[in-house]
């Protein structure tokens, strides 16, 4: 679907200046931006208290009298709108001047990754005459009031401008939930493949100096109406102007990189790691006395020096086995630190049922909703993943070419489809069809696919624009020819 785009300038022309405007105007604050950093602002909206109030665009209440705090008589919400993170798609920051009767600047505060700090180092407000000025994290655009403070995540800000380029897709912050709409997987690999280009390395030398431009302020509820459909345009823009074949498409180490190390193991995940993977596809089944391990078969005899079921062996006992080249069983917790460590998604594959209160309980504890995909081939399973939480990203595996993938995913909640049909023919890639792709698609579903070790077939697979390849070997899905 196509949209008119809704521009700055068709936004800015709609606004009538007034009092709220020339204070916001005058006070608006300067930010200096790294030097290499590719997205500055493109509009602000304002918000004026002349009395306590709840903000209108962040999750805090605005109070004009706070204890061991300057009194001030008005304060203005900054809301600063970028089409662009380094991350995802849109940002959307804040700053809060407080001013005192006599009009002058005695409280300043601004966002720092979902909370705010005031802006006051060593007893003093960074003001040039009426107008703060701060510096803006690389590519994640949170404020602190001197350098030092975005230094000292030098390391964090690298990887989130460089490996991590794109990969939060289509941001959806809770002032936004139902109201953004067109967050799908495609619109996810849209964004991703977009940003991974823009991927740069911080200097820390703040040397482009922004200025809020007075042309550039509207009052927020303007731009709050203006938000939606902006970002609907700039996701029918990234699907009319990137290809399939040219959408980044999600690397899955099939059991970690199972070509090279044994599968299901830590050094199978840091492999994967090693080797570009996204994602790690892991498999998980419950021990005896109910923790969640990974390890594909639900007999130990095949992947271990062990025998007899999983179900029926202790943690303990299960850890004292060989799964291969030394490396023991791990538990879901040890793979999800791994994961963690090494910058690794998940894919998780409910292998018993007894697994999945545990799998959930994990993905909350750790914060993992936005780097996790739970997925099986029991859709009643997945059904149970999704009325613990809805927020659980859901796959839904199948085997049949003749099953109604859209119907299976939408009875459970699903998010993808993975149609398991390697084995089902020489060429499996003809098997997705365009009216197949296009009937998924239509009901803003992704795709994931089976693991595939052919370059041939990756390649085929990578020009029909799939979301997610898993392979034994990940290495593969790295190259231009895949």
């Amino acid at each position: 679907m196509s949209y008119h785009e809704p521009t700055v300038a068709d936004l800015i022309s709609r606004n009538l200046s007034d009092d709220n405007q020339d204070l916001a105007v005058r006070y608006a604050p300067i930010i200096q931006f790294d030097a290499r950093e590719p997205f500055l602002p493109s509009v602000v909206g304002y918000t004026v208290f002349r009395n306590n109030a709840p903000s209108p665009s962040f999750p805090r209440r605005i109070e004009l009298e706070k204890e061991g705090q300057p009194k001030a008589a008005i304060a203005i919400e900054y809301a600063i709108w970028w089409d662009w993170d380094i991350g995802h798609l849109y940002e959307l920051e804040h700053v809060w001047v407080y001013l005192n009767a006599d009009g002058h600047v005695v409280r300043a505060e601004a966002s720092w990754h979902g909370d705010y700090h005031d802006m006051v180092v060593n007893s003093v407000l960074p003001l040039s005459g009426d107008r703060l000025t701060i510096f803006a994290e690389p590519g994640k655009h949170a404020f602190a009031p001197i350098p030092d403070w975005l230094q000292a995540r030098a390391a964090t800000t690298r990887k989130a401008c460089t490996r991590c380029a794109g990969t939060g897709g289509v941001w959806i912050t809770p002032l936004f939930k139902g109201i953004i709409d067109v967050k799908t997987p495609q619109a996810d690999r849209l964004v991703h493949s977009y940003l991974e280009k823009y991927a740069f390395e911080p200097s820390q030398k703040f040397s482009q100096v922004y200025p809020i431009h007075p042309d550039l302020l509207v009052p927020w509820l303007m731009l709050f109406e203006w938000i939606p459909c902006r970002v609907a345009w700039r996701v029918s823009e990234l699907e009319r102007t990137i290809p399939p074949h040219e959408r980044r498409f999600l690397r899955i180490a099939h059991r970690g990189a199972s070509d090279y190390a044994p599968e299901n193991t830590l050094a199978a995940i840091v492999k994967a790691a090693e080797l570009g993977a996204d994602m790690v596809e892991l498999d998980v089944h419950n021990s005896a006395d109910g923790i969640s391990v990974i390890i594909h078969d639900a007999d130990l005899s095949r992947t271990t020096n062990g025998c007899g079921s999983v179900s029926q062996h202790n943690l303990s006992d299960l850890k004292k086995l060989d799964a291969g080249n030394g490396e023991v069983i791990p538990t879901l917790e040890e793979a999800i630190a791994c994961c963690l460590e090494y910058d690794l998604d998940l894919y998780l594959e409910i292998k018993s049922g007894s697994a999945i209160n545990s799998v959930v309980e994990l993905i909350q504890q750790y914060c993992l909703h936005d780097r996790t995909i739970v997925c099986s081939f029991r859709p009643d399973w997945i059904a149970h993943v999704k009325a613990l939480d809805p927020d659980i990203v859901a796959s839904v595996l199948f085997s049949s070419v003749n099953i109604n993938a859209v119907g299976l995913a939408q009875a459970v909640g699903a998010q993808y489809v993975h149609p398991a049909w390697e084995g089902q023919a020489s060429e499996p890639h003809k098997l997705l069809t365009r009216e197949w792709m296009c009937y998924v698609r239509s009901a803003g579903l992704g795709i994931i696919c089976w693991h595939e070790e052919r370059p041939s077939e990756i390649a085929a697979l990578r020009q029909l624009g799939v979301d997610g390849i898993c392979s034994n070997a990940p290495d593969l899905l790295l190259s231009d020819s895949c």
